[in-house]
């Protein structure tokens, strides 16, 4: 992988505090991973933090655990997020974050990789986060959002546009790189 050791995008250094964010499937963890890699710092998947056994959500159980665990976790010098849970990412580690790499995929493409991602993973009964395994069909049940993830993408790409296009317009954030990948062609371009 061409990131190495002196990461950076167009010639600007990336650091070593960075969060990948964007919708369901496009491909977070995989680039949080690769660049962790690359940088010989801990990956943080924020759904592995969250998510108890039996599909228990600490976000909506004991949201100051997960607060307390993203705290923990980001309080190194180096690491590098995948995910969103944005409330609890902006009040634990944006202050400190170097670099946002936003994944922002069309929809269309984020449908096909619901599909096929939950379709592996049901086949193969991969295990996820504490003792859950995918869902394949209460994926597919758009009338259902409690377990829908293919409802979750198509209905919240437009509302998680408008939020990261406000962060990053935000002098909050002015500390902040913001990196906004449109494609997985723009992704590649960007590991290579």
């Amino acid at each position: 992988m061409a990131i190495g050791s002196r990461a950076n995008f167009r010639g600007v250094p990336l650091g070593s505090r960075i969060h990948v964010t964007g919708n369901s499937c496009s491909g977070k963890s995989t680039l949080a991973r690769r660049i962790a890699t690359a940088l010989d710092v801990s990956h943080v998947e924020l759904d592995a933090l969250n998510w108890e056994p039996g599909w228990v959500s600490l976000a909506e159980k004991a949201p100051e655990e997960l607060e307390r665990r993203i705290f923990d976790a980001t309080s190194g010098d180096g690491w590098v997020v995948s995910g969103s849970y944005m409330g609890f990412s902006i009040r634990t580690f944006w202050p400190r974050v170097e670099t946002v790499i936003w994944l922002d995929l069309p929809r269309y493409q984020l449908i096909w990789r619901v599909l096929i991602r939950s379709w592996k993973r049901w086949r193969s009964k991969e295990l996820l986060w504490g003792t859950n395994y995918e869902r394949f069909w209460p994926n597919l049940k758009v009338w259902n959002r409690e377990d829908s993830l293919l409802w979750w993408v198509i209905t919240q790409q437009a509302r998680k546009r408008r939020r990261m296009c406000a962060l990053m317009e935000d002098p909050a954030w002015k500390h902040v790189r913001f990196i906004h990948l449109r494609s997985p062609s723009e992704i590649d371009a960007f590991l290579g």
